[in-house]
């Protein structure tokens, strides 16, 4: 059974305290970069040169709420393509209630222009398989079709990544909802890397992803205990052998959440095959 390709996201104070990232996974590796508001752009700027000179491709979450004025947007961009050589970004809404500046969501980001600009060449944007509380399914369906919209104008390339969650099938039936609203761009999957069942059940409330949540602690024995933690290998076969029967589905890899270690994680990585 062919082995699906994996990303992994990081924070930039992981990739400032983690040395041995250097030589840790393949060259050409695609590593995220999150932002959760507390990071300055000059550090998001060095920790993505950092994983460019160790030979990954950093993509760089770009938060549109949290940017003020084209002018601040304008230089973190510009400094990541000039100082990282960044050609990837992930756009994202932003997790804050009300927006700093003129930018409400991504497509608002994407309507700047600067990217197409700036010569970006793939650019990925936010998918809910578990709904969101800020806006109904349909409403976000609406906003990925006019993103591909956006991208049939574009020479970027547009794909789609996901939340984190638990329940392979709820998130299989999800890609097959994107699909039958016929948005055709390609899935990356969230998924959990190797971690402690505590640690999982407390980023899953922290990050919002209440089904997965409740899936976790409903079959906790089943996929994972507390002596021996959560392993996500039972998840990410049961989609492997879906692809397998299934080759026409919009789902082309996963992107891994390190909750349990960047070296747990990469290492559970190496040993499947998926890098």
């Amino acid at each position: 059974m062919k082995k699906i390709n994996a990303s992994l996201e990081v924070s930039p104070k992981h990739v400032f305290e983690k040395k041995q990232l250097d030589g840790l996974l393949p060259q050409g590796t695609d590593i995220y970069i999150a932002d959760i508001g507390t990071d300055s752009t000059q550090d998001i700027v060095k920790a993505a040169r950092i994983l460019t000179d160790y030979g990954y491709r950093p993509i760089p979450h770009l938060a549109a709420r949290r940017f003020s004025n084209f002018d601040i947007l304008s230089d973190r961009v510009e400094r990541l393509t000039k100082e990282a050589n960044v050609k990837n970004a992930l756009i994202i809404a932003g997790d804050i209630n009300k927006p700093l500046g003129p930018y409400t969501d991504s497509l608002s980001l994407l309507r700047t222009e600067i990217f197409d600009r700036l010569n970006f060449e793939k650019i990925a944007i936010a998918g809910h398989p578990e709904g969101s509380p800020n806006f109904s399914q349909e409403q976000a369906f609406d906003s990925l079709k006019q993103k591909q919209e956006y991208a049939q104008n574009s020479d970027m390339d547009f794909y789609i990544v996901t939340q984190f969650g638990f329940d392979m099938e709820s998130f299989i039936a999800w890609s097959k909802a994107v699909k039958a609203e016929n948005i055709d761009l390609p899935i990356h999957l969230g998924v959990a890397g190797p971690a402690k069942l505590a640690t999982l059940i407390r980023f899953a409330a922290l990050c919002g992803v209440g089904n997965s949540l409740a899936f976790l602690k409903k079959r906790g024995g089943a996929v994972a205990n507390l002596a021996t933690g959560y392993n996500p290998d039972n998840l990410v076969e049961k989609l492997e052998s879906y692809l397998e029967k299934n080759q026409e589905s919009n789902i082309s890899q996963i992107h891994v959440f390190p909750f349990g270690g960047i070296e747990k994680t990469a290492n559970w990585l190496k040993l499947r095959g998926s890098l």
